[in-house]
């Protein structure tokens, strides 16, 4: 199952630390909370959705504590943006994928989450049951925070 994964795993890691130290701390975190939690699995939902719901769970929770015990806010690298920025060569989708990026790091764990699925098109109705929430709770927050991100854009834009 691990190996299966693994991409997915690696990609939420990236995506909350972008200390390589702090990742494969967060990795072995997620690892070990699956290993944990595999006799709790719901066959219900499809395993990349258990595996999502665990690994952002840990994540923010690793996140919470590493930023208590740095006191200041840590900075962090959504991967699927870089990958999609080192791909086109064009410089202005590049730089404008960067302020995307910082723009994303910037935000509460739980947008975060949301903005990362969002941007790997999950279904609202997967992202709900990932992160607990309700499908219309997913809707609202991301409305309010493409919202956020155009305004963040537009006052850079001026």
């Amino acid at each position: 199952m691990l190996e299966q994964y693994k991409k997915l795993i690696y990609k939420i890691a990236n995506s909350y630390c972008s200390n390589n130290e702090d990742r494969k701390d967060l990795v072995q975190e997620i690892v070990l909370q699956l290993w944990r939690s595999y006799s709790k699995y719901d066959q219900k939902y499809k395993l990349s959705t258990w595996i999502y719901r665990i690994a952002l769970n840990v994540s923010i929770s690793f996140c919470r504590r590493e930023s208590k015990r740095k006191k200041k806010s840590a900075q962090y690298t959504d991967a699927i943006i870089e990958n999609v920025a080192e791909r086109k060569g064009d410089q202005e989708l590049e730089v404008n994928l960067n302020l995307l990026n910082q723009f994303i790091a910037q935000l509460p764990a739980l947008d975060k989450a949301i903005m990362l699925l969002y941007l790997e098109r999950k279904p609202q109705e997967e992202m709900a049951d990932i992160l607990g929430i309700s499908k219309t709770n997913v809707a609202t927050k991301i409305s309010r925070i493409k919202k956020t991100l155009k305004k963040q854009f537009e006052q850079i834009k001026r």
